[in-house]
Parts: C-alpha cells; structure tokens; sequence
C-alpha cells in the first residue's frame, strides 16, 4: 500500500482525504481514496462507494461530504480499467473487462485497505449503476455490510426496441468473433461529460453538478473514460442474466431510481425490489440517472434517506 494522488482541488470531499495505491490478487493496480468522518461527529461506521462505470473517487468528494458529516469515514474504489486504476486496454480511453468477476477482486482489495488503515464498522455499502450489479454480486457473496443503498442500479440496461437484437447479438457474439476489444455500437472514446453539452444530456438536470464534473475530466484528463468495447457488454451482459436468477441478500437495501433514467433498465429495478424483502424502492420524478449530481433536493433526499437507514441497523 503506497499513497496515491488525490485531486482535492475539484473533488470538494471533507477535510483530510487520502488515497492510496493497492494490488488486486490477480496483480492489478487500484486506487482507493478515503475521508474520515467530521471531528465534530460521534462515529457511526464506514461507508463503502462502488461508483458506475466511466467513474472515479473525486466524482463521489461531495457525496463524501454529505457522510463524513454524519459520522462516517468513507472510502471509493476506482474500478479496473476507469480512473487512475490500471487500464485493461490498449487503448486507455475503452472501457473493457473480460468478466464482471474480476470486479469482485477489487472488491477484496477495498476491504484489505480498510483493515489496514483502520476505518471504523459497521460498514455500509453505497453502489451507484454499475457499481450496483458489482454491488449486488457482493452481497450475495456475503459482503460484510449491514445495509446498502442503490443509486439507480444497473440490474439490466435500457436498449431501445429497434436497438434490442442487434446490441444482444453484438454482445454475444462479437467476443467470439475476435471483436471484444471494440468499441461498442453507438458509443465513442470521449467521457460523457465531455462528448456533448449540457443540454438534452441523459444524465442529470442539474447544470450546476454537470460543470462540476466536467471540470474533474477537462482539468484532469487521465480521469476520463470514454465507451466501453463489446467485451464489457458481454460480461455485463451475462453477469445481469445471472444475478436475475438468483434471490436478493437478506440485508437491509433502499434503491432511487428517476423516471427519466434512460442509461439502466427500470423494469430489472422494480422486479428485484418487489422481491427484496423489506427493501424500499423511491421513484424521483423527473431526475435522470445520476442521483447523486442531481439538483440539490434529489441529492439531499437520497443522503437522508441512506443516512436513516443506515443509522437504523448501525
């Protein structure tokens, strides 16, 4: 473990914020960052940040925030092949995996850096899209966390009608046609936040929190991941086909989803918190898929409700 960059200069987290270098078991290296809850806080326990795709520590400081100021240390893992963790790419802008089993790696370097810097338990889990599929293959694996909070889970993506055959034979197939390291269909190598504008973008309605973001890539480029090849929607593919099948964890879970998300799939998002026992779905009107770069009220209600919970079964 060797002390990493932190870019505390657009991350807004909480005062003291560390991060730190780490090796997977499989020899890739991750960073993880960490904040350490308010000094003028009684602790409460760590919260884990399992960030989507394309995403990296400094996105989740205000989130940080929002925690440390109730108590709680927190810590965000960069994910394989996004932010500053090692690429999995020749090309460092393509987001790729070979199989979502390689996440659950990550996972187990996260939970070996707060052992040996010490966070405080209980743990809570806050898992935003694809972090939400790493998340819920996590749990089922017996995660050590009392209770979890979903920003808009990607259980399953959203493809539109006309899209449907060709996205799922091209995520199925290309692979084995020698074409897993492309660039999937209607996608490019920019980061969202920089492709387009504000305007009509699929991801939040707030401009305030768009700025912010686009700040973090245009003034720190190494950040910035552009779409992911066709090998990353095959093991997306398969890992939502199989976590479908299987029973949700016994564990306390509350999940905010937007009726305008158009990036996950509502339908996978309703069927698994129907079936969630004692799980709590919150539809936001009129948000987009980024809950937490949302305008302030969709923010605060999503902290409030996951600091509630998470007080419930600390």
């Amino acid at each position: 473990m060797q002390a990493a960059p932190l870019h505390v200069d657009v991350a807004d987290g909480p005062p003291g914020g560390e991060a730190w270098w780490v090796m997977a078991e499989d020899g890739r290296r991750l960073r993880i960052a960490t904040w350490p809850a308010a000094e003028d806080t009684r602790p409460a326990g760590t919260v884990l940040i399992f960030p989507g795709r394309t995403e990296y520590a400094e996105k989740y400081g205000r989130a940080a925030r929002a925690y440390a100021q109730a108590g709680y240390a927190v810590a965000a893992i960069d994910w394989r092949g996004q932010g500053l963790s090692a690429r999995t790419a020749p090309d460092p802008r393509l987001g790729h995996v070979e199989n979502f089993a390689e996440f659950q790696r990550d996972v187990a370097a996260l939970l070996g850096l707060i052992e040996a810097r010490g966070l405080p338990g209980p743990r809570f889990l806050v898992a935003h899209s694809m972090g939400g599929c790493i998340g819920l293959r996590a749990l089922i694996d017996g995660l050590p966390v009392r209770a979890v909070a979903f920003s808009a889970p990607m259980w399953g993506a959203q493809v539109a009608a006309r899209d449907w055959p060709f996205a799922v034979i091209s995520a199925l197939f290309g692979p084995s046609l020698g074409l897993g390291g492309k660039l999937t269909p209607r996608t490019n190598l920019d980061h969202p936040f920089v492709e387009g504008g504000f305007p009509g973008n699929d991801l939040t309605t707030d401009r305030e929190m768009w700025d912010f973001v686009k700040t973090q890539v245009e003034r720190y480029p190494t950040l910035a991941l552009g779409g992911p090849t066709l090998g990353w929607a095959h093991a997306a593919l398969i890992e939502t086909t199989r976590l479908a099948r299987l029973p949700a964890p016994v564990i306390p879970a509350l999940t905010f989803l937007g009726t305008n998300d158009r990036i996950v799939s509502p339908g996978a998002i309703r069927h698994r918190m129907a079936r969630w026992p004692g799980g709590r779905l919150e539809i936001v009107a009129d948000a987009e898929h980024e809950i937490v770069l949302e305008r302030p009220e969709v923010r605060e209600s999503f902290f409030t409700a996951s600091i509630e919970l998470f007080r419930r079964h600390g």
